[in-house]
């Protein structure tokens, strides 16, 4: 009854795992709507809850030493999650920012180094007899040898690329939600920007860790060093993924999506299209509409509802926008706004009406953003301009 099976450390891994199958199987329980990105955030935490198990199952201290007396066969099976847990966390962003998100057939390529993990598992441990296997799991020498040693490393170099890759389309989001919408502070995209960037550092320091085994291949050293960094890792981990669900459950149904950049125009329409495009008469027809209508003011308007008002489509309209105006959506709308503020900054019946009534009234939402555009188009700030007036 005094035997320990568990260390602190192995506790800590068991939670992470128990934690990561629990949430997923919340995340599926309650995605009434059916939203796919809670879909692929289940499967990433079902991929995280194999991972801590197939840690335990290597390195664990007593732990290990059941598992291969008992469930051999298991041992390597929790590795494959290393292989796929990047391209499921890239395809719930992915999933998540854009509306018009489908599952095409070229995503399958995101499931080669998994491909590559069985071919190689198959031809390096799985080709031998049973017998032959025991003796690879308990001597530890196909762990520690150079084959394993180097597709560790390779996961971890592609898991921590998937990471960079979405942190890249976290930024297109930043990009195009100004492409569309006028007021882009209301959507809160910090909180998936730190976990991405939280998940990029543990990965890194995986992948740092997964290298010096390799080195350690070549050149012996003491490895001290490098066993706090993997328990660093173990910890960071369990917290990324508290994070991760709790923000998930937070915000992804309230997140606000928009659609990829459309394709470009085949060679036989593209002339036609720009043709109509660079028309300076329609770009000022466009510019006279929105000082009649000002539907500038209106504070949440959005590039799909101008475009309803002008009767042109989406996709125009931002084409205009970007060639004739050389701004995007965010900018093009806010720059009518500074111009109705600075009118009303001048007018004498307005001198009594605060700044703060003013930006508020010409449709901005954060007085931040209004003293930035104004002082950036206008050169002062909003109060010197209507002490220069004055």
């Amino acid at each position: 009854m005094n035997l320990v099976v568990f260390n602190f450390h192995d506790v800590v891994l068991w939670m992470t795992a128990m934690q990561c199958l629990l949430f997923a199987g919340l995340l599926l329980a309650t995605n009434t709507s059916k939203n796919i990105s809670m879909y692929f955030l289940a499967a990433f935490l079902v991929a995280h809850a194999l991972i801590p198990l197939h840690e335990m199952i290597l390195w664990g201290a007593e732990f290990k030493l059941r598992v291969r007396n008992n469930w051999p066969e298991v041992y390597f099976i929790g590795a494959a999650a290393y292989y796929v847990d990047g391209a499921l966390l890239l395809m719930c962003i992915k999933s998540l920012v854009f509306r018009d998100f489908k599952f095409r057939k070229t995503d399958l390529l995101h499931l080669l180094p998994l491909a590559a993990f069985i071919v190689f598992m198959s031809i390096a441990f799985y080709s031998h007899s049973y017998a032959e296997r025991l003796h690879l799991i308990n001597s530890e020498t196909f762990v520690y040898g150079a084959g394993y040693t180097f597709m560790e490393f390779f996961s971890k170099v592609v898991r921590f690329g998937y990471c960079f890759l979405c942190l890249q389309l976290v930024f297109k989001y930043k990009h195009l939600l100004k492409s569309t919408h006028s007021n882009v502070e209301k959507v809160d995209i910090t909180w998936i920007s730190m976990l991405v960037v939280g998940f990029m550092i543990v990965m890194g320091l995986e992948a740092i860790l997964a290298f010096s085994k390799v080195i350690f291949l070549f050149k012996p050293y003491h490895m001290d060093f490098f066993q706090k960094m993997g328990l660093t890792c173990y910890y960071s981990l369990f917290l990324l993924v508290n994070l991760l669900v709790f923000t998930g459950i937070r915000y992804f149904s309230s997140f606000e999506p928009v659609k990829e950049e459309p394709e470009k125009p085949k060679d036989g329409a593209k002339k036609k299209i720009s043709d109509h495009l660079l028309n300076p008469d329609l770009a000022r027809e466009i510019d006279e509409a929105m000082r009649g209508t000002k539907s500038y003011m209106e504070p949440d308007i959005t590039l799909e509802h101008l475009a309803d008002e002008l009767s042109i489509t989406a996709r125009d309209l931002s084409m205009i926008i970007n060639r004739h105006f050389g701004v995007n959506f965010y900018e093009f709308v806010n720059r009518y706004r500074i111009e109705e503020a600075k009118a009303m900054l001048a007018s004498p019946k307005h001198s009594d009406t605060t700044i703060t009534d003013i930006y508020l009234a010409v449709g901005f939402n954060s007085k931040s953003v209004f003293n930035t555009f104004f002082k950036k188009l206008v050169g002062t700030t909003p109060s010197q301009y209507r002490k220069e007036l004055a």
